[in-house]
């Protein structure tokens, strides 16, 4: 580990415990905040979309400090990236969802199907083939949310449903995100700022379809509970905030660390995920709840190993080829250097052969 000092004078070692750090903290604080304010009033639409709308808010900002670069919106490039806006729009409403439904603690367990459904769609999709060692560790993580899911009698059936959707949608966003850069030359932060704003407009209507916002101005109007709507404004801005930073915190994690070492603040994430649904939210921790947790936690670490080591058999590999056609080159040239010199030494006998012949 070099002990360099980056532009905020931490060392290598500093930043990589920072960005770990911030990546777990902005998370849990994300989930944990929208499951308090869902409990305080149940407007999941609503405060999915002032989520939108503060984290749209928070780029523009960050804009005209100078900190992101604005793109122009261009309709040929909307119209390219509706599939992926209109899958993370579905995304983040089953995600919603499945957190009103079920405990903070269970969350981790019912949005437990995302690697299975990813390494399903990656064949299905782009045709990959998955090692043993990646179909083994999607096994152990199905039988983890099986367990979890079948053991623990205290779970909603419908949140069970919307976490199984949350894991498709994730999927498949992750393999549309790809697909979808090329419509924005590759740029992350264009694409972001797209996904944002298409997904803010979209939702505006189905918002005001859901009727949370009368349910809101009715009961402001008739003197409702003044604290729980202070509340639902707390959670709004709260986790608007922590919806923009968190994704700051996700790259800035990669940045520093490895995928090895991602996966893991995930594991991390997800214990303590657990412990806080005990403590803050007097969850109730069976045995079976444990158990899915444990398996599906170990069988993502299992998989994240599995492609760190394929990652680096095909790095040696491509390491090797340039060296293989380097020398295959240089035996070329050598190969021409001697029949040039061999060219030059019969052309020089064949000069001495004319000239005394003319003598």
């Amino acid at each position: 580990m070099t002990s360099s000092t980056n532009n905020l004078g931490l060392t290598e070692r500093q930043a990589i415990f920072c960005s770990i750090g911030f990546y777990i903290t902005t998370a849990l604080v994300m989930v944990n905040v929208n499951k308090w304010a869902l409990n305080t009033i149940s407007v999941p639409w609503l405060l999915l979309w002032s989520q939108l709308l503060i984290a749209a808010v928070l780029h523009q900002l960050s804009a005209t400090l100078g900190m992101l670069r604005m793109p122009k919106l261009r309709f040929d490039v909307v119209k390219s990236l509706m599939p992926m806006v209109a899958i993370n729009v579905l995304g983040l409403s089953v995600n919603m969802f499945c957190l009103f439904y079920v405990d903070t603690s269970f969350y981790q367990i019912a949005r437990g199907l995302v690697l299975p459904f990813t390494v399903a769609f990656t064949f299905l999709f782009l045709r990959q083939r998955s090692s043993m060692f990646v179909l083994a560790s999607c096994t152990i993580v199905f039988v983890g949310f099986m367990t979890g899911v079948t053991v623990d009698i205290n779970v909603s059936k419908l949140g069970v449903l919307f976490g199984i959707g949350s894991s498709i949608t994730t999927a498949l966003h992750a393999i549309v995100i790809k697909k979808s850069l090329e419509y924005v030359n590759g740029s992350s932060i264009d694409l972001v700022y797209y996904n944002n704003i298409l997904s803010l407009v979209i939702m505006a209507p189905i918002v005001l379809l859901s009727g949370e916002v009368s349910f809101m101005s009715k009961m402001l109007q008739e003197g409702g509970e003044q604290r729980a709507f202070n509340h639902l404004l707390v959670g709004i801005a709260v986790t608007g905030v922590f919806g923009f930073l968190v994704n700051v915190a996700g790259f800035l994690q990669i940045s520093h660390t490895s995928p090895t070492t991602h996966m893991v603040s995930g594991a991390v994430r997800g214990v303590l995920q657990t412990l806080l649904g005990y403590f803050a939210f007097h969850e109730l921790i069976t045995g079976g709840r444990l158990a899915g947790i444990v398996m599906i936690l170990g069988g993502s670490t299992i998989y994240t190993f599995a492609r760190v080591k394929e990652m680096q058999a095909a790095e040696a590999a491509f390491a090797i080829i340039p060296m293989t056609q380097q020398d295959v080159r240089i035996e070329e040239n050598m190969d021409a250097i001697v029949v040039e010199d061999e060219s030059s030494e019969q052309a020089v006998d064949e000069k001495q052969t004319a000239h005394t012949a003319e003598k």
